[in-house]
């Protein structure tokens, strides 16, 4: 069984990327972070599984921007 919740809120996404509820939901709503809306007043959800998803992409792009963009010192 998995050690936390299924299903995050948007606040708990804000929290594990340590950025804002507004960063996370936009995220979502370009649709880089997949979530589901759920209730009557359509509550945003994302799934842990998804969000480490997401971050291992972050982690990829990050990796081939450093090799594309080697960082050169000044003189």
């Amino acid at each position: 069984m998995a050690s936390g919740p299924r299903f995050l809120t948007l606040a708990d996404v804000a929290e594990v990327l340590n950025t804002s509820s507004a960063q996370a939901y936009a995220l979502v709503r370009r649709g880089d972070l997949p979530a589901i809306k759920i209730g009557g007043r359509g509550q945003w959800r994302v799934e842990a599984s998804q969000l480490e998803a997401y971050i291992e992409r972050m982690y990829d792009e990050a990796r081939e921007f450093v090799d594309t963009h080697p960082f050169t010192e000044a003189d």
